[in-house]
């Protein structure tokens, strides 16, 4: 039996607004790492004018257990910098010119580095990774062909994936845990920028009038 083809019904459809997607490829990684340079400055700016002591990074959340500020940006800080590393592993050797793909795994994460208990600290890691990114940008294509390896828990998979998939990642996921920053520097009594941890697409769906926070 054949399957059934997905169909799509109007009264599904929830906005009428076609996102075009850039003709000329070249500029996705540019725009890409725009956003990207975007993302870590909020953090980047959160370190230099909002946090007056290394302490608030290490406050723990009454309302998400385990959290503070320092290892929120860790984490997302880490999961740039660990793709620019295998970009640029695989480029200094001049393996970018075979067929062989970058290779990535989140996994490899380091925790409890000096970003997670001084402001001054972590705005330096985050200032040398939007270098990095600035540089890869260059000359690497948003399809640049990578390999990410995932420890999903009781399987170990090898998925496929680009560099520009990867890079718009990065920031989607970052932004997530701008928005528990976001709840931790509540509890603080820090006031931050009113997009600070907001989804670009929530914005955009802010600008058309809607009410939603989500």
């Amino acid at each position: 039996m054949a399957p059934t083809a997905i169909t799509h019904p109007e009264s599904a459809v929830v906005s009428s607004k076609v996102t075009q997607v850039p003709q000329d490829r070249s500029t996705v990684v540019e725009q890409l790492t725009d956003v990207a340079r975007h993302v870590m400055g909020q953090a980047i700016d959160l370190l230099e004018n909002t946090l007056t002591d290394d302490k608030q990074l290490t406050y723990q959340s009454k309302y998400i257990p385990g959290s503070t500020i320092g290892k929120h940006l860790r984490h997302a800080r880490d999961h740039y910098a660990l793709l620019s590393k295998a970009v640029l592993d695989i480029t200094s050797t001049g393996a970018s010119n075979s067929q062989a793909p970058v290779t990535l795994s989140y996994d490899a994460r380091i925790r409890d580095t000096p970003m997670e208990t001084s402001i001054t600290a972590g705005i330096q890691a985050f200032r040398e990774a939007v270098q990095q990114l600035d540089d890869i940008a260059k000359y690497a294509p948003e399809d640049l062909p990578v390999v990410l390896t995932a420890d999903t828990g009781p399987y170990q998979q090898a998925l496929n994936t680009t560099y520009g998939r990867e890079l718009w990642f990065g920031s989607l996921h970052a932004i997530h845990h701008w928005s528990m920053v976001r709840v931790i520097a509540g509890e603080l009594g820090l006031t931050l920028n009113a997009n600070f941890g907001i989804a670009p697409s929530t914005i955009n769906y802010h600008k058309d009038g809607s009410k939603s926070k989500i």
